[in-house]
């Protein structure tokens, strides 16, 4: 938010400098650079707890049926059941995929940068993973594959090769994060859908694990 050029930070920001600065100038006491904590007499902004949105039964269905010939259905599908972040979806290539063997590999995300797109691996060790996916998974994805090979070879494009991308453009190219939230929101008002924000779809896999009786270690 601005105001007469005066950009107000959000309330989580502000918490995250307080507390910075609290440390700092805490570590200034120990040394007898200055007497007091003047940080301590501030007080942060509290913070608005969002919340989690989690799709029920009857509208997991009712989008799934509405998206269904649209690019974003398989989308939601992957989303759905495997709670894959969007940046990890969009840089899932067709090698990270073992139809046979029912299994998703997850080794890099792609970010938008200050200087375009780029594909990384996994901040962490978790971040790297193998995902079970069910038959009827399986079977949506080997309609995407004929789709997209159909598509690929109207364009002159030849089959499509391990390193390519299973959610592409139409061209072959990645689609962007941020391009894929604002098209799905445009998606959903079009279809006048009840508003669902993508990131719903991997609260939703959240939720339904634990609902079948998975510990929290094991899902994270």
């Amino acid at each position: 938010m601005h105001r007469r050029g005066v950009r107000r930070f959000a309330p989580r920001t502000v918490g995250h400098v307080h507390r910075l600065l609290h440390r700092v100038l805490g570590q200034a006491v120990k040394w007898s650079v200055i007497v007091a904590n003047p940080a301590g007499c501030a007080d942060p902004p509290r913070v608005q707890q969002a919340e989690i949105e989690i799709l029920a039964p009857g509208q997991t269905k009712e989008l799934l049926e509405a998206l269904q010939g649209r690019s974003l259905y398989t989308v939601a599908i992957l989303g759905l059941s495997t709670g894959m972040r969007r940046g990890e979806m969009v840089a899932l290539r067709w090698g990270d995929l073992d139809l046979e063997g029912g299994k998703i590999k997850v080794e890099r995300s792609l970010e938008q940068t200050n200087v375009g797109l780029a594909f990384k691996a996994p901040k962490t060790k978790a971040g790297r993973r193998s995902i079970s996916i069910l038959p009827s998974i399986v079977a949506e994805l080997r309609r995407h594959w004929r789709e997209q090979a159909e598509m690929r070879l109207a364009l002159g494009m030849g089959k499509a090769w391990p390193d390519d991308l299973v959610l592409a453009r139409p061209d072959g190219s990645p689609w962007p994060p941020d391009s894929l939230t604002a098209d799905w929101a445009r998606t959903v008002r079009v279809l006048r859908l009840p508003s669902i924000a993508l990131h719903a779809l991997r609260h939703t896999h959240v939720s339904q694990l634990i609902a079948a009786g998975f510990d929290v270690v094991t899902i994270s």
